[in-house]
């Protein structure tokens, strides 16, 4: 049998606690209470059950709420319940009126649950509060305006936030290298060299009947070859 709550709607400051506590509104749980629509499939819930005959069953929203908990937790069926019962939050979440010591529920409930929530009304529920999520999290356009007024300001540069993020132009020269830094030193004055030769032919090509050889193409080749080599040995590097 079951019987359908009656308040499945209620305040999370109607919950009554020891010491005068009331509930924090900005907990997870409560803002992930408000999101699930409880009573709007707790009819298709109640179609499991017989309306005249047997025990009344748990809620939906107990129902729905323990296996909301034990997979969120990644916890056991034993565990859940004794979380449910030591935190105020968690009885709040799966609808308990007031809050209470004992257990709302046997552990062996819990196999009853997962066996009644069916797969399409799990997959509609999930559907239902993606949406609700993401209508909640929706900008006003006061703040979308202002955030795209401060992306349209100047770029003063980058910041890496991962202390452990290092750009990756950065060479450092092999131990025990010769001046330089080694072929990856002569490497760079040939590439700044072939820059100056670049920009003195553009003063001076008009008296010219072409650009002087260089020979970079074969210059770059030779370096790739000893570059590529991971552990190149001493008279390699020396050659190159």
């Amino acid at each position: 049998m079951y019987r359908k709550a009656q308040d499945n709607d209620r305040s999370e400051s109607n919950l009554e606690q020891p010491f005068e506590v009331k509930l924090c509104t900005q907990n997870r749980w409560v803002i992930l209470a408000q999101l699930i629509p409880w009573s709007e499939f707790e009819q298709e819930y109640a179609l499991n059950f017989s309306q005249e005959m047997g025990a009344p069953a748990k809620p939906f929203r107990m129902a729905l709420g323990a296996l909301i908990i034990k997979e969120k937790l990644v916890i056991s069926d034993r565990e859940t319940v004794e979380q449910i019962r030591e935190n105020p939050y968690l009885q709040y979440f799966i609808g308990v009126e007031s809050y209470s010591n004992e257990a709302p529920f046997d552990a062996s409930m819990m196999v009853h649950f997962r066996q009644r929530l069916t797969l399409d009304l799990v997959k509609a529920v999930t559907e239902k509060l993606v949406k609700s999520s993401r209508e909640s999290r929706e900008e006003s356009p006061k703040k979308k305006s202002e955030r795209e007024s401060v992306g349209k300001s100047k770029n003063l540069g980058k910041l890496l936030i991962d202390a452990t993020v290092a750009p990756a132009d950065i060479r450092y020269p092999p131990l025990k290298s010769p001046p330089l830094g080694g072929y990856r030193g002569v490497n760079k004055v040939r590439q700044q060299t072939e820059k100056v030769i670049d920009i003195l032919y553009k003063s001076i090509k008009e008296k010219l009947d072409r650009k002087p050889r260089t020979y970079r193409k074969l210059a770059r080749k030779d370096y790739l070859k000893i570059a590529k080599n991971r552990r190149p040995s001493r008279k390699q590097r020396r050659k190159a």
